[in-house]
């Protein structure tokens, strides 16, 4: 225990060390103030710009309406700003460009998503020859913004999102107008001429027919002028594109064609591409087995070898897909680093299987009957000669084997519009040369 007389000499040396603790408290405080009022002349709470120039010995400028940037200071901000706009739009040129990638990315997306809904769900295969694989690809999402121009025009022309199209120069203008005259004539009323020169244009306008002149393009319009009529078909398959990308299937008819009834009534649509044929009978047109022999092989002489004619590339159904975009612009491409015929090309693209270094074109295709959309070779070859096929009315008539093309077509016309039953007599099968 403390003893008592120790109690008042305790509260003296405790009351004593709480005064100096409270002496040196004030004392630090002082100090720091001190210090702190040296740092922080301007206060804790002045603004971050007002402390920075402190720090850094730099004092902030005051705004004064009266002063002026140098000429020197002027010209170098245009000369940045000039540098500016020019980086800016060549910005906007790729975000356009990629813009438009990505939405063809999108609508291959798109059109993959639907396949794999589509494939992806697993189904049982039904009884034996009832198991029917998929033929009709899904059509791309329309893109107005392609050519505003047209799609206002194809809007007012096309029925159900479909029309007939030529591609015509001064060159061909007679047989143009045996073209739309019998256009008319079967009551369709959905077609239109892509007039690749003025004078087609006027004569489109004089005769009230649908037409559309594109705008100025050096690349398409040298040879649209000038081009004959290989050159000139080779054009369609760039001319086409912008109509299937606004969503629109395009029947593509040449000049050389006299129509006989509404073609629109025997399309069956259930391919990429629908195309009338080069060949003249059931093999050529539908496809054989031609057997090639090499005797030099011995037992293996005979080797089997699947053959069937072209399509006229001058007459085809093309419904606004994915792989049908793909065939034109291949086709345009290969036209375009390629001295070929846009014909050759056209069948090569839609029937070479995909091999080593190469991919084929995933399209489905489907063949014209020869008897309803029907060659010139069919006809003067083999119908004018059969009393029974002679008999039988056409869709269409294509002068595609003939160089006489205009007598032709005018001969046609007279056969089976006004009845002159000698009228295709005087021609000869082929031609004279």
């Amino acid at each position: 225990m403390t003893s008592r007389r120790d109690g008042p000499l305790m509260r003296n040396y405790g009351q004593s060390m709480r005064g100096s603790r409270i002496a040196v408290a004030i004392a630090i405080g002082i100090l720091l103030g001190c210090v702190c009022a040296f740092l922080f002349p301007h206060g804790f709470f002045s603004s971050d710009l007002s402390v920075q120039g402190h720090r850094t010995g730099i004092d902030t400028p005051k705004v004064d309406s009266s002063s002026c940037e140098s000429s020197e200071r002027i010209n170098m901000l245009k000369s940045e700003f000039l540098s500016v706009s020019q980086k800016n739009s060549k910005l906007k040129k790729q975000v356009s460009e990629l813009t438009e990638k990505l939405r063809f990315a999108e609508q291959a997306k798109d059109h993959a998503e639907k396949q794999f809904e589509v494939l992806g769900e697993k189904h049982k295969a039904g009884p034996f020859g009832t198991v029917k694989g998929l033929r009709t690809n899904p059509t791309v999402v329309p893109d107005e913004s392609v050519n505003p121009r047209l799609a206002k025009i194809l809007e007012k022309v096309a029925v159900q999102r479909e029309l007939i199209v030529a591609l015509a120069n001064s060159n061909v203008k007679d047989m143009l107008e045996v073209w739309f005259t019998n256009i008319r004539r079967v009551g369709v009323p959905n077609y239109l001429v892509v007039a690749l020169d003025d004078v087609i244009a006027n004569f489109c306008n004089s005769k009230d027919v649908p037409v559309y002149k594109r705008d100025p393009d050096e690349g398409i319009d040298s040879v649209a002028k000038t081009g004959g009529n290989h050159a000139v078909s080779g054009l369609k398959f760039r001319i086409l594109r912008e109509f299937l990308q606004l969503g629109y299937s395009v029947l593509l008819s040449d000049v050389d064609i006299v129509y006989l009834q509404n073609p629109f009534n025997h399309l069956y649509r259930d391919s990429d591409v629908e195309s009338m044929t080069d060949g003249h009978d059931n093999m050529t047109a539908y496809g054989y087995d031609d057997v090639f022999d090499e005797p030099a092989m011995g037992w293996a002489r005979y080797a089997h070898t699947m053959r069937i004619w072209v399509y006229n590339s001058g007459f085809f159904y093309i419904r606004p897909t994915i792989p049908s975009i793909e065939l034109l612009d291949r086709v345009a491409d290969r036209l375009s680093r390629e001295k070929a015929w846009d014909q050759a090309v056209f069948n090569e693209e839609l029937s070479f299987p995909s091999h080593p270094g190469y991919d084929g074109l995933h399209a489905s295709r489907r063949t014209m009957d020869f008897y309803l959309f029907m060659n010139s070779k069919v006809l003067f070859k083999t119908v004018r000669k059969d009393s029974k096929l002679s008999k039988f009315k056409p869709v269409i008539i294509h002068v595609n084997y003939h160089p006489d093309k205009l007598p032709r077509m005018k001969a046609v016309v007279d056969f089976y519009v006004n009845g002159k039953q000698d009228a295709l007599n005087p021609f000869p099968d082929g031609s004279d040369w």
